[in-house]
């Protein structure tokens, strides 16, 4: 192979490399330097992930494809790898406080973050069963470790093991999936599956739902969410706004791909296990969380009732379905930033709260971050005319086209339900009495709430740049 083809194949890999090389190179300057680096390492961990979405931006335009059709760079997956660098970036940003305290001092963190995102961009451009295991392995063993970086905390390691043990489960369960599909087609590769997957042969169907089951896990949708509310609530609360927003992304971005490159012509047998799922998962997200005091618990189920609204979507197996999915997880992200950076803003006496109750009175206290997070939680109920109703308009107008009716019916009535805990919310802060004045915000969670919180009141003023990019996106995978 010569340089020049040599440069080619790597070409489109090039952001995944840099990545690597420098998440290398940061550990070896926390190894060398001890604790102490912690900070300088979050820093350039934090530009490191701003280069690589810039190497993204640089690559040429259209779809790449090297390692044999094993990964794919096309408008798809730039815009699903820039969003899970910005999830990732703006979780470096909030766990500064995080990190800043003596006891947590911990450079590793940083360095397990740059990992896991280099395993959700392998995961956002596989185009085969073996490049989708490595990317989702990659991703999920530095998040299970980041689970438990609070050390010292029961809750913590708890949440760790827990999901450790029921990811390896996951994982397993993918894993058959995947060995029964390349064995009733003969191939791993997305392309060819779905040259062979025409009709539905009971092994492909079997195949389908054990790989489905397992990357249902990974966006914790019903009835594979059990973690979900533990891990939530036992992680610090940093790490808590990463799982609710890159690895999300990744996820969703690769439950997207699978099911409309590789099974595209058994489309009503995945169609049937997705709108199940969606439903069951609208369902609970609604409902579990109506009963729930700590707000992580919340927004565990909140994520839990969101992934359900993104696949209603992906049950079209529409390019607008496609689009809609799009939409729906790039406003999530922006909502859940801005919520978790509410969440990390709650400090009184240098104790961090938790409880819906520690809000009460918070619009006399401090009224712009009443003020802010009651826009996001009206957003994340889906009123009009924040960003949130729009996310939802695409996907239930995409079901809609695909004559789902029933399902866009049960996502409208689900909203509906959803929304009491999140005015619940606002009730307690603007109509409850004041407990107690909060600490000072820090400076870099101003910052994420700030563009959180403005891009979800104006988004309706100038939606057009990301419903086009969705669009383009959504179109490259047909």
């Amino acid at each position: 192979m010569s340089f020049s083809s040599a440069g080619y194949q790597l070409q489109p890999v090039l952001p995944e490399l840099v990545l690597a090389v420098g998440s290398m190179v940061l550990l070896m300057i926390g190894a060398y330097r001890g604790q102490g680096t912690t900070r300088l390492v979050t820093t350039l961990a934090t530009l490191l992930l701003i280069l690589t979405g810039v190497l993204i931006l640089m690559l040429p335009s259209g779809k790449l494809v090297t390692f044999g059709g094993s990964f794919i760079v096309d408008d798809f997956a730039r815009f699903l790898k820039i969003l899970a660098l910005i999830g990732s970036a703006a979780t470096l940003i909030l766990s500064t406080e995080f990190l800043s305290d003596p006891s947590r001092r911990i450079f590793e963190y940083s360095i397990l973050v740059l990992l896991s995102t280099l395993g959700m961009m392998v995961l956002i451009s596989a185009g085969d069963l073996i490049a989708l295991y490595l990317g989702l392995e990659l991703m999920s063993l530095a998040l299970y470790v980041v689970a438990a970086s609070h050390r010292d905390n029961a809750k913590s390691t708890e949440a760790g093991l827990k999901y450790f043990v029921l990811g390896a489960l996951s994982s397993g369960m993918l894993l058959y999936g995947a060995s029964l599909i390349y064995g009733f087609t003969g191939t791993v590769n997305f392309a060819g599956i779905a040259a062979a997957a025409t009709t539905a042969t009971p092994g492909i169907i079997f195949g389908l739902v054990f790989l489905l089951a397992g990357l249902c896990f990974k966006v914790s949708a019903v009835p594979f969410h059990m973690w979900t509310p533990d891990v939530y609530e036992g992680a610090p609360t940093p790490v808590t706004a990463f799982f609710a927003s890159a690895p999300k992304v990744a996820a969703m971005a690769v439950f997207t791909r699978a099911t409309l490159t590789a099974f595209p012509g058994i489309v009503p047998q995945w169609q049937q296990i997705l709108v199940f799922v969606s439903i069951a998962s609208m369902a609970l997200g609604s409902f579990a969380a109506i009963g729930q005091k700590n707000i992580k618990r919340l927004m565990a189920y909140s994520s839990i009732g969101h992934m359900g609204f993104a696949l209603v979507g992906l049950a079209a197996g529409t390019v607008e379905g496609a689009q809609g999915v799009l939409m729906y997880v790039a406003i999530y992200v922006a909502m859940t930033l801005g919520s978790f950076a509410i969440i990390l803003a709650m400090k009184r006496d240098g104790q961090a709260l938790e409880q819906i109750s520690d809000f009460a009175g918070l619009s006399r206290t401090n009224p712009l971050l009443a003020f802010f997070f009651a826009m996001l939680l009206f957003s994340l109920a889906g009123i009009p005319p924040l960003a949130g109703f729009f996310a939802k308009w695409y996907v239930f107008v995409a079901a809609i086209k695909a004559n789902l009716f029933t399902l866009a019916v049960i996502g409208v009535l689900t909203s509906v339900v959803g929304a009491y805990y999140y005015l619940a919310i606002i009730k307690t802060m603007y109509f409850d009495e004041p407990v107690g004045k909060l600490d000072p915000v820090r400076i870099e969670l101003r910052g994420v709430l700030a563009v959180a919180g403005l891009f979800n009141i104006f988004f309706f003023a100038y939606p057009g740049p990301l419903v086009s990019v969705a669009t383009a996106a959504a179109k490259s995978l047909f």
